[in-house]
């Protein structure tokens, strides 16, 4: 271990904590509403999340950093490119009626 151990593993918890109820509820508002784009919204925070973990842990455990920072950013780019997908997918169009009041 060495004198930044602490620092990753505030950050990785932090960044479980945070991002893991950006991705709960994102996945609360596709199963409320359908939407692929807020599927694939916690799909990529979750990836984010679990890239940070798994990079932690390969720190934390094996004690080699460079892994851990090459799994944290491969999961991390992988998660932004789920993100990106995200604002590109299709979705259906509710048609919107507007009611005209005659007076």
């Amino acid at each position: 271990m060495n004198e930044y151990t602490l620092i990753i593993a505030v950050a990785n918890a932090a960044t479980l904590l945070t991002g893991g109820a950006v991705a709960t509820l994102a996945f609360k508002a596709f199963r409320r509403t359908g939407l692929r784009p807020l599927r694939a919204v916690a799909t990529g925070f979750a990836f984010i999340v679990v890239g940070s973990v798994f990079g932690g842990f390969a720190h934390l455990l094996g004690g080699n950093v460079a892994l851990g920072v090459a799994i944290q950013s491969s999961f991390v780019a992988g998660g932004f490119a789920i993100l990106l997908y995200s604002l590109y997918v299709e979705t259906t169009t509710a048609q919107t009626f507007t009611a005209s009041s005659s007076r």
